[in-house]
């Protein structure tokens, strides 16, 4: 399988040649060297955990060659999914949670308090700042900034735990932050979104509540009462949160393909300073708080990784899907090759004090 993945990839590589001359429809070159190469990472064992991102980035090239494929079939706009999608991922989410995650802020307070400080202020001052250097049309500048206003997600618990990090710590932030996003997220749209497009507060409040509360209630409940009695629930809902996330970051690359065009390279640009410097400040913040370098770790992932479906799901209820989502699908896939790559490098250098014993857990 491997030898057979390595040809997929070199052929691959090599498929988009013809394309350079003289022919009138590049574009099955195009998709076909991203789904190639795809294809090729899930057969070879050293690339199968990146086989995901590359498979995003494959359906997004799609969606741009052929966006009318993923906006409307008959009379039936795709885009109308992209909500209660949403909701099962995060019915899902509420399933591989209990009460007792919440527990940590009484056993961890001050880590935790320190990781909620900074997740409501340096994203949303960030997504401000780029806001207004990038230049963007207003609503796809409030779209960065919707990012930033967002709350952590399951991806910060996977990074936590693939680098060793606190994890009972990043599962108790994305808990509590989650919890308080249905206040925490218009309010701090208000702030800093509302030079760019008008914030309905109370809309937004709802939307939030609906879109994640309520299907997380949903889930700790149905995890509370039947937790190992539904057979294959807990196998299958990742497989669904990934296909599902995929088809949201489709339909919106569809829905704003003339913006991303357009502005698509600085708008990669905008996103990576979000998302690689609010790693840094964030992890900057807990060292100078003297957290413990686990901690620090993880609250970095909590800081720097959004829950961009959240923000995708806001901008489909606010009407403005090609416009202010597509920050938040840029987002998305590039948070996950950074964070992954971050968690690779900080799960080879131990966590452990300079003299080399462990440090103590805050």
């Amino acid at each position: 399988m491997k030898k057979l993945g390595i040809l997929l990839i070199l052929l691959s590589l090599l498929f988009p040649l013809p394309a350079l001359f003289f022919v009138e429809e590049p574009r099955v070159f195009v998709v076909v060297f991203f789904l190639g190469i795809a294809t090729g990472a899930l057969l070879i064992k050293e690339l199968q955990k990146t086989s995901y991102t590359l498979w995003i980035f494959a359906s997004v090239a799609v969606a741009l060659c052929y966006p009318a494929l993923f906006t409307e079939w008959g009379s039936f706009k795709l885009k109308s999914l992209i909500v209660p999608l949403l909701q099962v991922i995060m019915f899902g989410m509420g399933t591989a949670m209990s009460f007792g995650d919440f527990a940590g802020v009484v056993r961890m307070p001050k880590a935790v308090f320190a990781g909620l400080g900074c997740q409501v202020t340096i994203m949303p001052v960030l997504g401000y700042v780029l806001a207004k250097s990038f230049g963007f049309p207003p609503e796809i500048a409030a779209g960065i900034i919707l990012v930033g206003c967002a709350p952590s997600g399951l991806a910060s618990n996977v990074m936590a735990y693939i680098s060793g990090s606190n994890l009972a710590l990043s599962v108790t932030l994305t808990a509590v932050a989650t919890v308080l996003s249905p206040i925490l997220t218009p309010s701090l749209m208000k702030v800093f979104a509302g030079e760019f497009i008008p914030i309905d507060f109370y809309a937004m409040m709802w939307s939030v509540t609906k879109i994640v509360i309520l299907p997380i209630v949903g889930g700790l409940v149905f995890n509370h009462f039947f937790h190992g009695k539904v057979k294959g629930l807990d196998r299958a809902m990742p497989i669904v949160s990934m296909v599902g996330i995929a088809f949201i970051i489709v339909v919106i690359t569809a829905a704003g393909r003339d913006h991303l065009m357009a502005i698509g390279p600085m708008l990669v640009v905008a996103c990576l300073i979000h998302n690689c410097t609010g790693y840094g400040i964030g992890y900057g913040v807990c060292h100078a708080l003297k957290l413990d370098e686990k901690s620090c770790r993880t609250i970095a992932f909590e800081v720097g990784m959004q829950n961009s479906g959240l923000a995708s799901g806001i901008a489909v209820e606010m009407g403005r899907v090609a416009t202010l989502g597509l920050a938040p699908s840029v987002f998305g896939p590039l948070m996950n090759i950074t964070g992954s790559s971050l968690a690779t490098w900080w799960r080879a250098k131990s966590p452990d004090g300079a003299d080399g014993t462990k440090e103590t857990a805050v």
